[in-house]
């Protein structure tokens, strides 16, 4: 009964194409398209370099992803056994395209002929949309900065589009179906001729009707991670770039889009820049990891190249990035990234963890407090894990999640958060932002947790209530793997040392304290350990206030 219930509260929140669609995508099987390929266009410009990612290939067969190193001739193109995750990375060929590319073209050339031989059309893993979608931009992107394609390329190409092009993923909708349309304009502008112009029309159609739903007023996606807005932000810069070195293929519909995209992108640097930490890299809020998509520094040189301007944001004390329900508060060296919004949007929660009233902190270029991270995807302990409420900044109640996740990329029940709450503090330059949110009104009605955060220029303190004080709660506070955490004798007070040095302190005015020692995934594959203040909440309350030494 209860299975059914996740199944009911997560399905009724789908779009009718997702239900229609998902026995279409499994049971339809197109034959590939293998005629002739279009004839190329010719650049009226040149390409910009590309915003570049870390190297993946090794060595001639020999790849790393997800910091897995494997060859090639030991796990094949299309293994059965291998991790889906790291095979679509095979898939993908992002490698052409990353640092120090042109020092590897030759394997890149013979990896490309490879991939043709060995893959035949609509077999195996690497047909499947996504990966698909995501090497024809690669093989194209590498052909623009003067590589030579193979003949056989260009056929295949033209196969992967047609095939690609019956294959769209309006099950899932989301970044998955801008991939797709990002393909198709690719190809619809690198060839020419009428099948060139249906591939790069339906490319457009698709992606001026998703930008209006996916890319928010704020300039945030709308799947709330920062890894996927910096992903998507990549998309909408390489298909920039792509129109200005195929100007003349657009038709009036397509220059329109070209200036949207333009306005988009100076938004979503905006909002990039806002969600990164002092340090200059992103902060993990749902699905985020470093090093999936380019580097913000890498994506704000891409910005200036493509559209010939820089955009530098400066902040005042309060971000609020309404749209995307978070805020970003800074007072003298103290940087707070504030999660009072939902958890994704309703009828894609894929990549949503339940984290509601999480937040992450940094001083003085350093992060203090931070969100565990993404490791891994597929159906395992450690995915949950790394999902649940535990693994963020805010408060659990009675060992449950704020917002129902479960399986790999499904949510049930969701934390909906209330109004947000911003206050000068009088006397003070500090400020008060408090919300709630009502995710635990399923182990009984209208139980809330309520947060505020004062932020000093020195120190912040958070304070937890919930409405059943009789409810066993804890609040974690995740503490970045470069700083050591201590008590003193008292059991309330306790110190926090960077480099053996003392870097804050804090002191728990209401609630029980343990340190215990949990893990940081600040990479896919990867797993650091740190320490947790784990806050159990008296009464339902807890109080902890972080004063930060003079540095």
């Amino acid at each position: 009964m209860r299975l059914f219930f996740l199944y009911w509260h997560t399905i009724r929140h789908l779009r009718i194409i997702q239900i229609l669609w998902r026995p279409w995508f499994k049971l339809y099987k197109p034959l590939p398209d293998k005629r002739t390929p279009p004839v190329t266009s010719s650049k009226t410009k040149g390409w910009k370099e590309c915003a570049r990612r870390k190297p993946s290939l090794v060595g001639p067969t020999t790849f790393s992803f997800l910091n897995e190193v494997k060859t090639l001739e030991e796990i094949g193109w299309h293994s059965k056994n291998g991790n889906k995750l790291w095979l679509y990375n095979l898939h993908y060929f992002d490698d052409l395209n990353a640092f120090g590319a042109s020092s590897r073209s030759s394997w890149h050339l013979n990896l490309i002929c490879d991939w043709i031989d060995k893959n035949p059309p609509a077999f195996s893993i690497g047909w499947e949309p996504y990966p698909t979608s995501l090497r024809i931009v690669n093989w194209i992107k590498w052909a623009m900065v003067g590589n030579q394609l193979p003949e056989q390329a260009y056929h295949s190409l033209a196969v992967q589009t047609r095939f690609l092009l019956r294959r769209l993923e309006y099950h899932l909708l989301g970044n998955h179906l801008l991939a797709n349309a990002k393909a198709l304009i690719f190809s619809g502008l690198f060839f020419d001729g009428k099948e060139a112009d249906r591939w790069l029309y339906k490319g457009l159609t698709i992606y001026r009707s998703e930008l209006k739903e996916q890319i928010l007023a704020d300039g945030g996606h709308f799947e709330l991670s920062t890894m996927y807005h910096s992903i998507i932000f990549e998309d909408i810069l390489d298909i920039c770039n792509m129109m200005n070195c195929y100007s003349h293929r657009l038709k009036y519909n397509g220059l329109d889009l070209k200036n949207r995209l333009q306005e988009i992108a100076g938004k979503m640097l905006c909002w990039l820049q806002a969600m990164c930490h002092p340090d200059g890299d992103i902060s993990f809020f749902n699905d985020s990891a470093f090093g999936i998509s380019p580097s913000p520094i890498e994506l704000s040189g891409y910005f200036q190249r493509v559209l010939n301007k820089t955009k530098t944001s400066k902040f005042e004390q309060i971000k609020y990035l309404s749209e995307s329900g978070y805020i970003r508060a800074q007072l003298g060296k103290v940087v707070a990234h504030l999660d009072v919004g939902r958890i994704g949007p309703e009828y894609l929660m894929g990549h949503a963890h339940a984290d509601t009233l999480t937040f992450e902190l940094s001083y003085n270029k350093q992060r203090l407090i931070v969100n565990t991270g993404t490791s891994c995807y597929g159906l395992s302990k450690q995915r949950l894990k790394q999902r649940g409420t535990a693994a963020h900044n805010t408060v659990i109640i009675e060992n449950n999640n704020s917002s129902e996740i479960w399986d790999s990329f499904r949510v049930a029940k969701r934390a909906y958060p209330g109004k947000v709450k911003i206050q000068n503090l009088v006397g003070t330059e500090g400020i008060v932002v408090s919300c709630s949110h009502n995710g635990y009104f399923r182990l009984e009605p209208d139980l809330m947790h309520t947060r505020s955060w004062e932020i000093l220029h020195n120190s912040i303190s958070i304070l937890d209530k919930i409405e059943n004080k009789q409810l066993s709660a804890y609040a974690n506070f995740h503490f970045h793997p470069d700083v050591f955490v201590s008590m003193d004798n008292s059991g309330y007070e306790g110190i926090i040392k960077l480099k053996e040095k003392v870097f804050a302190t804090f002191i728990i005015y209401r609630g029980k304290p343990l340190i215990k020692k949990t893990t940081w995934h600040p990479e896919f594959g990867t797993s650091v350990q740190n320490q947790c203040l784990c806050l159990k909440l008296e009464h339902g309350e807890g109080n902890v206030k972080f004063q930060f030494a003079d540095n």
